[in-house]
């Protein structure tokens, strides 16, 4: 049998969780059949900002990024189960919650692209890269 299990980072950013989003959030993520590994709920700071957008640096919404994942708590999660990020990427919707699916988060409970209630790894690399800038080996 082929064995696709993966490990994903998640996080409910600032309006998710202003707006009471969380728990429908990890709900939909556990119907889809995904395992919470970690969780905690945390203010980013502006070091830990840049680090996780170090891609979008040389961008012009670099700035607005940056203030925004700062503004209030998040919940840093890692979910594991068979093609993980590409289940949650589906469940979550298009990064621009006016083209996402409804059925999906975005596209239920979204309308801005700056702020779209969740962020999720979109590869390997980026999943390895982001759960440990959020969270210590002792903490998985």
């Amino acid at each position: 049998m082929h064995d696709d299990r993966q490990s994903t980072f998640i996080m409910v950013k600032p309006d998710g969780v202003q707006r009471g989003l969380v728990g429908e959030i990890i709900s939909r993520l556990e119907r889809r059949g995904l395992r919470l590994v970690a969780a905690k709920v945390m203010h980013v700071d502006e070091s830990l900002a840049k680090r996780h957008y170090e891609m979008h640096a040389e961008k012009p919404f670099f700035s607005s990024l940056i203030e925004y994942i700062t503004s209030g708590p998040v919940v840093a999660m890692v979910w594991s189960g068979d093609k993980a990020i590409e289940a949650a990427r589906s469940t979550m919707g298009a990064t621009d919650p006016i083209e996402a699916t409804p059925g999906t988060i975005r596209g239920d409970f979204g309308l801005d692209i700056e702020k779209n209630l969740v962020h999720g790894s979109d590869s390997e690399e980026s999943a390895h890269r982001e759960i440990s800038l959020f969270f210590a080996d002792d903490e998985l």
